[in-house]
């Protein structure tokens, strides 16, 4: 029922606020009253990204390591992986910027009226002659056959200046 939905809030919450002990809590109540141990991890799987995202990027191979084990070995085996995945998020750095970066660019193409604009010429691929002759791919830089990263735009031209990590140019 309604507290399937009220524990694991109070766990997000928890790790997201650092305190590895109610986390701890919040997961053996939720495990010892039956809950899907592969629920949990799935949860922990999108916490890695959403809540600690690129202050510590490993902790997404943490979650993916950790709903593997559970896989595996289940219940009640699969307890103590859940719980150092637990344990570690709480104590993780967190950052929510590319989750809000994200959003800014979900907001971007919900505001944008008429239609998209079109992928720059020179972003595009160009498997046949015709493409190539229309213009596709022509003056890409391929940064990996250069020293230092080169100029070059990657936004259509109505987004040239767009900052997604910070307030969305209006």
């Amino acid at each position: 029922g309604e507290e399937h939905y009220n524990c694991i809030s109070a766990l997000h919450k928890s790790m997201r606020g650092s305190d590895e002990n109610a986390s701890l809590y919040w997961l053996a109540r939720m495990l010892e009253g039956g809950e899907d141990p592969l629920y949990v991890a799935r949860r922990l799987v999108r916490f890695a990204s959403e809540d600690i995202g690129l202050a510590d990027p490993l902790a997404l191979t943490q979650a993916v390591a950790a709903y593997q084990g559970c896989h595996f070995i289940g219940m009640p085996e699969c307890e103590v992986i859940l719980a150092q995945c637990v344990v570690y998020f709480a104590r993780a750095p967190k950052s929510i910027e590319v989750y809000k970066a994200y959003d800014n660019v979900k907001e971007c193409l919900r505001m944008h009226t008429g239609p998209l604009p079109p992928v720059p010429l020179h972003l595009r691929n160009a498997p046949t002659r015709l493409m190539k002759n229309l213009g596709y791919g022509k003056g890409y830089k391929y940064n990996p056959m250069y020293k230092e990263p080169v100029e070059q735009d990657y936004l259509p031209e109505e987004l040239k200046g767009t900052d997604f990590f910070k307030e969305r140019k209006t």
